[in-house]
This record gives C-alpha cells, sequence and structure tokens, in this order.
C-alpha cells in the first residue's frame, strides 16, 4: 500500500463540546502544533479541525482528513475519559481497520508518574487503510502539558530518558504503511528505526 503525495500531511482534531461552542479557546490543538514544530525536521503540512463531542461528527471528521485530506498521521486530543461525553476512543476504532493498543499502554505509563487517575484515560490508536493510502490515528490527551509529555517522554535533570514517548514509534510506522519519511529533531524526540530502514543523512 502506498500514498500518492509525498509531502507529510498531519491532521490535527480537538474534540470539545465547550471550545467548539466558543465557551473557551481550544488549546489541544495550538499544543500540537507547537510541538510538531520543535519535533520534526521533515516539511509538512496541516489540516486541523475543532469539534464537538459527538461520535458521529469524530468518525466523519476522521474520514475526511485520511480519505480526502490525504493524513498520513492524525492526532486527536480530548475525549477520551470515562465521562459519557468522552467518545473519541468509540470513534476511532469504528473508522479504523486495525487497532494499535501499544500507542494507548504507553501513554498510559507515562501519566502514571503524575497521576493514578491516568489508568481512567481511554486512549487508543488505529491505522485506516484505503485501496491507495493509509494514516495512523492516535488519541492524545486533552492538557497541554500532557500532550508534551506523551509525545516526547520524561527526562530526568540531566536529559536522560525516563520513560519513552510515544512519537519516537511513530515515523517507522508511517514508514511501515507507505507514508513519507518522517525526520525528528532528537533535541525533542529522537525516532527510532531498525538500522536497516534508516535513511543516509544529506
Amino acid at each position: 500500500m502506498t500514498s500518492n503525495s509525498t509531502t507529510l500531511v498531519i491532521g490535527l482534531v480537538s474534540v470539545s463540546d465547550r471550545a467548539s461552542g466558543g465557551v473557551y479557546q481550544d488549546l489541544g490543538v495550538p499544543a500540537l502544533q507547537d510541538w510538531l514544530a520543535r519535533a520534526l525536521t521533515t516539511p509538512y503540512r496541516l489540516e486541523t479541525r475543532l469539534i464537538a463531542d459527538e461520535q458521529a461528527q469524530i468518525e466523519a471528521t476522521l474520514t475526511e482528513l485520511v480519505d480526502t485530506a490525504r493524513c498520513h498521521l492524525v492526532l486527536t486530543t480530548g475525549g477520551t475519559g470515562p465521562a459519557r461525553r468522552d467518545v473519541t476512543p468509540e470513534a476511532t476504532i469504528a473508522v479504523g481497520t486495525r487497532e494499535m493498543p501499544g500507542f494507548g499502554e504507553q501513554m498510559r505509563q507515562i501519566s502514571l508518574h503524575f497521576v493514578p487517575t491516568a489508568i481512567l484515560s481511554r486512549q487508543t490508536a488505529v491505522l485506516r487503510e484505503i485501496a491507495d493510502h493509509a494514516a495512523l490515528i492516535l488519541n492524545l490527551p486533552g492538557q497541554p502539558k500532557a500532550i508534551a509529555e506523551t509525545l516526547g517522554g520524561l527526562k530526568d535533570a540531566d536529559g536522560a530518558t525516563l520513560v519513552g514517548g510515544i512519537f519516537a514509534a511513530v515515523p517507522y510506522c508511517i514508514d511501515l504503511i507507505g507514508g513519507p519519511y518522517m525526520e525528528t529533531d532528537p533535541a525533542v524526540c529522537k525516532a527510532f528505526r531498525p538500522k536497516s530502514a534508516l535513511r543516509p543523512q544529506p
């Protein structure tokens, strides 16, 4: 399976009834934009969406971002708790073709370093695969600090990694599903690939 586009396209979706209704300013998408700007050295294009906690709308948005906007990676923020309005994981699983449970497991491990309520998080990840394109969809936490921690991991005062962030595995995953070759700034997030998958640096 290969993508027609060589330009990396990333979808950012903030799921929030109140932010989408104008009650308060959305912080999720700006936090994602900021982290990606620091972490990625590969040129990319963003598609951003701010929507309510409605499963049908979330499903339609994720489908549109992958099938029409041709995103290779979609990051959602918000709607992953146990409250009745939190339906982002259900919508994500509904549009996915295969689940990628390791991402959610690692996000909870990172968050458990800070709060015991991390076990209440239902963050998940899926692949959505269509005939000539595929994307990885990841559910992230809603708070900007937690977004940065789960993507980049935790480091001690000397800069040594305590817990690896999930984004280290994202570039190789995108390779495997036929997307563009992604490179990162190791100071923010060192991407991991097997030696056989590495490309020479220009």
